[in-house]
């Protein structure tokens, strides 16, 4: 079981990891480059990011 400390530093982490990988999209999406391998590498780092959160958040349910 983890304490309430533990899930706030994990949490921390994780969104952490999400905001980065959502902000290089956005980035990418400035300069309108939606396009080839840095847009698919960003799109799979932030949808993983995600992904990571939401499993976290569903391991405490």
């Amino acid at each position: 079981m983890t304490t309430v400390e533990d899930f706030k530093i994990k949490s921390h982490e994780l969104l952490v990891e999400l905001d980065a990988a959502t902000a290089e999209m956005m980035k990418l999406i400035c300069v309108h480059q939606m396009s080839g391998s840095t847009w698919d590498e960003a799109v799979q780092r932030q949808h993983e990011a995600y992904e990571q959160w939401v499993a976290y958040l569903n391991e405490r349910g």
